[in-house]
């Protein structure tokens, strides 16, 4: 590992995450930390970003060289939060060690530099995907692969273990 992609970990999922692998998050989290891996960068949407970039914070407090970069895809994108979403969100920005803000006005290219962001500044992506064949998360899953960046789907890895 020699540079700042090679020690780093970005997120993707669905905004509709509500808390259902964050056990396997942890670990997943914990053993990438054991690799080496202290970069993490968090897309800040509601629902798989946030518990990730919560989750990271966590780790953050037993490893303190662990470094929270929050990518936030257009300036004014915290209106659309409310309630607790918000409120997890600033705590997240407030404790990050950098933010970068990808684009300055909101819509779909913003969601796409800031998709695109995450996949060129990480070697391995931690997703929670449904496999749907559009979306955001889908877009940066498959922008992944055909970088040959490690992706590990844990929403795929929980249904597998189902049966």
């Amino acid at each position: 590992m020699n540079s700042k992609i090679d020690i780093t970990v970005a997120f993707t999922g669905h905004r509709t995450y509500k808390g259902e692998a964050n056990a396997e998050l942890c670990s997943t989290l914990e053993q990438l930390y054991s690799e080496g891996y202290t970069r993490f960068l968090c897309g800040m949407a509601w629902g798989w970003d946030l518990a990730a970039g919560e989750m990271v914070l966590n780790l953050k407090q037993q490893h303190p060289e662990i470094e929270l970069i929050a990518v936030v895809p257009y300036t004014d994108f915290k209106k659309l939060f409310r309630g607790e979403d918000l409120k997890r969100y600033d705590r997240i920005i407030n404790a990050a060690d950098e933010v970068i803000t990808v684009n300055e006005e909101g819509g779909n290219r913003a969601f796409a530099l800031r998709n695109d962001y995450l996949v060129n500044n990480s070697s391995i992506i931690v997703a929670w995907w449904n496999n749907t064949p559009s979306g955001g998360t889908a877009y940066t899953v498959r922008k992944a692969q055909r970088l040959h960046r490690s992706v590990i789907n844990l929403k795929a890895s929980l249904q597998l273990n189902l049966f």
